[in-house]
């Protein structure tokens, strides 16, 4: 069994820092809606790149082992807040959108990684609300 950890400390207001169990330290807030500072860490911002870095950390391993050989990839992930009538809040929907550029692979390989990268990602799993993906996928001859 694998433990991660995160120490936060208050620094006043809607804001902190937080330590992360592998080095970095980032300042946080309260989004600005409720708030909180503009242009710092929220933990929504947070929750988003949790799931986008994962995702996309276990596609780069899925296109690997499936010898793809990727020229681009980049994700956009936005995340969907609900409010329940007693105010509570949950993230309903999770959707990303990789854009792959890929060498010497067909489409259908390339979709398997991204299937195999959302079934193997511990954060994916972790989430209650819908997870989507919507690939733009280029395939590249192998002259360029």
């Amino acid at each position: 069994m694998t433990t991660y950890r995160a120490d936060v400390a208050w620094t006043g207001g809607r804001e902190g820092e937080v330590r992360l169990g592998n080095g970095p330290a980032l300042a946080f807030s309260a989004p600005p809606d409720s708030y909180g500072r503009p242009g710092t860490l929220t933990p929504e911002d947070a929750f988003v790149a949790a799931v986008n870095t994962c995702v996309t950390l276990m596609f780069l391993w899925a296109a690997e082992r499936l010898k793809i050989e990727l020229v681009r990839f980049e994700c956009t992930g936005e995340a969907t807040k609900t409010v329940a009538l007693d105010r509570t809040e949950s993230f309903s929907r999770v959707v990303l959108r990789p854009r792959i550029a890929a060498r010497g692979a067909n489409e259908a390989r390339v979709r398997r990684a991204l299937d195999s990268a959302v079934k193997y990602s511990l954060v994916a799993h972790s989430i209650t609300g819908e997870l989507i993906v919507e690939p733009e996928i280029t395939l590249l001859d192998d002259a360029g």
